[in-house]
């Protein structure tokens, strides 16, 4: 195993993980994203940190860390021996992540953890995309056998049937918490795990009652019923085709727009770094 400067780690000791807060969860986040997409940024002042949290790209739910929250969460992280302090940086301290061994994971499986910790609840697809951003992951396939590992180190949590759409979500969360996300996930059952696009917490919007003229001459009139009836099964699937197609080019579209995110970020890490330097 090796840490972010790629200095070989001679003995893994056993994974100290457990749940953490909403704060402390990005915090984490953050230290690893920073770590892999701005490797000159980092290790982060707590400064940077704190801006880094508030950022809006690839964050879910957008939230407003203070540098006193930031603190007391840097802190906490500390005494569980996720985060160090490092000396050597002047006037201004400086701080790193320790999650590799406090997980109990390798550079691509912290890469996909970092985004669950960002995002919460996101599908495979999604998470893919985003976690390629720090460590190559070219297709699901191989994404697959790093979701297992992690799966089995129970850091992982399924939230809907495997297949496409699949939803996932990390088990860093506090009990009650994690308790919330996955009853989202159960009310609906299969209806609701067959559309996980749908932003968690939101209902889908109960059916309209029938109207008292309705019945087989005004349903048959129907404009929104009639072609369902008289789709043909080669229509219907081009149809399906084209929405899947449709809904790649969106994750593509996606994936871009956080790439270039990513690249302005590098730009403000970087004069970040260079104010801290100089004790702006």
């Amino acid at each position: 195993m090796t840490d972010d400067s790629g200095s070989p780690q001679q003995e893994a000791p056993e994974p100290r993980w457990q749940p953490l807060s909403r704060v402390d969860r990005r915090v984490a986040g953050v230290l690893v994203e920073k770590a892999k997409t701005t490797p000159n940024a980092y290790p982060m002042s707590l400064s940077a940190i704190c801006t880094a949290c508030n950022q809006k790209s690839n964050r879910s739910p957008v939230m407003t860390v203070e540098p006193d929250d930031a603190e007391e969460s840097l802190e906490r992280l500390r005494k569980l021996g996720a985060v160090g302090l490092i000396e050597g940086y002047g006037r201004v301290q400086k701080y790193r992540h320790y999650l590799y061994d406090w997980l109990g994971v390798d550079k691509v499986e912290i890469a996909v953890m970092a985004e669950l910790l960002l995002r919460g609840v996101q599908t495979v697809g999604e998470l893919r995309g985003r976690a390629a951003r720090m460590e190559p992951i070219r297709d699901l396939g191989e994404l697959r056998p790093v979701l297992e590992s992690l799966e089995s180190k129970g850091l992982v949590i399924p939230l809907t049937p495997e297949g496409r759409g699949h939803v996932i979500t990390h088990a860093l969360y506090p009990a009650d918490e994690l308790a919330k996300v996955k009853a989202q996930f159960s009310v609906a059952g299969p209806a609701r795990a067959a559309s996980p696009y749908q932003p968690i917490g939101s209902q889908a919007p109960a059916p309209a009652p029938p109207s008292p003229a309705s019945g087989p001459t005004a349903d048959a009139m129907s404009p929104a019923t009639a072609p369902a009836r008289d789709l043909s099964p080669e229509l219907a699937e081009a149809l399906q085709r084209e929405l899947r197609e449709l809904r790649s080019q969106v994750a593509e579209l996606r994936s871009d727009l956080e790439s270039l995110a990513t690249v302005v970020e590098r730009s403000e890490d970087e004069l970040r770094r260079l104010r801290d330097e100089l004790g702006g």
